[in-house]
């Protein structure tokens, strides 16, 4: 069954500030590139180091977005009044709003998911896992590179009517791994290999182990046994 999620939602859940719009719209797809933005989806407007994607809701309406979660914005009487059919949310912080979404959309699903990450060998891994797994079960995997702190929240904003899901996790700071853990809440954590390769800004490799293995984190509790990490 698809349980989605309605604007009145996102703004309980992200403590966003409804701007104009239908707080009953259901928003079952979401994007962070109006240049990838299909038409009905929510764009999802991230603030980067150079830039701000919250100030493209225009070209988002002009893709057929139904809906903008944004931050950093002001929307003039202008382009409220260009835009009469428009469903626009503000939230302090995009990408935050983003994972708090994805942590609710996981709470709505009693499914299976496999949290895959190592230094190496993450991605041919989900696809094998997802390829065996979808003999017998219908499964959402992490497509492409989707698997960082705004990728992977994405990939599970997508599930519909799954029956398991796969998500590959990356990380390129300390902490990120037992971020995305606590969202995805994983039944199975499966760590490939542990290296140098990715190792960012942590420094030294105990380091490095320790964050990878942090993926046990978020396992639901008749898996975690009594791990201290």
């Amino acid at each position: 069954m698809n349980k989605t999620i309605t604007i009145k939602n996102i703004i309980e859940v992200t403590n966003g500030k409804l701007i104009c719009g239908d707080e009953n719209l259901i928003c079952e797809k979401f994007s962070k590139d109006t240049r990838e933005l299909n038409k009905g989806e929510v764009y999802v407007g991230i603030q980067g180091e150079n830039f701000n994607g919250s100030t493209l809701y225009e070209e988002a309406f002009q893709k057929g977005a139904i809906a903008c979660l944004l931050q950093n914005v002001e929307i003039s009487k202008d382009i409220l009044a260009k835009y009469p059919k428009a469903t626009i949310v503000i939230v302090e912080n995009t990408v935050k709003a983003l994972q708090e979404l994805a942590e609710y959309k996981r709470s709505l699903y009693n499914i299976p998911v496999v949290a895959i990450t190592g230094s190496v060998g993450k991605t041919s891994t989900k696809d094998m896992v997802a390829s065996v797994l979808s003999k017998k079960f219908k499964v959402l995997k992490t497509m492409g590179n989707y698997n960082n702190e705004i990728g992977m929240p994405l990939t599970i904003l997508g599930l519909t009517d799954e029956e398991i899901m796969v998500l590959e996790m990356g990380m390129n700071s300390f902490g990120e791994i037992s971020k995305l853990s606590k969202i995805a809440k994983p039944d199975v954590a499966v760590i490939t290999n542990i290296g140098t390769a990715h190792i960012g800004m942590l420094r030294f490799k105990g380091k490095h182990i320790k964050s990878k293995a942090r993926n046990i984190r978020g396992l639901k509790p008749k898996w975690k046994n009594s791990y201290k990490l």
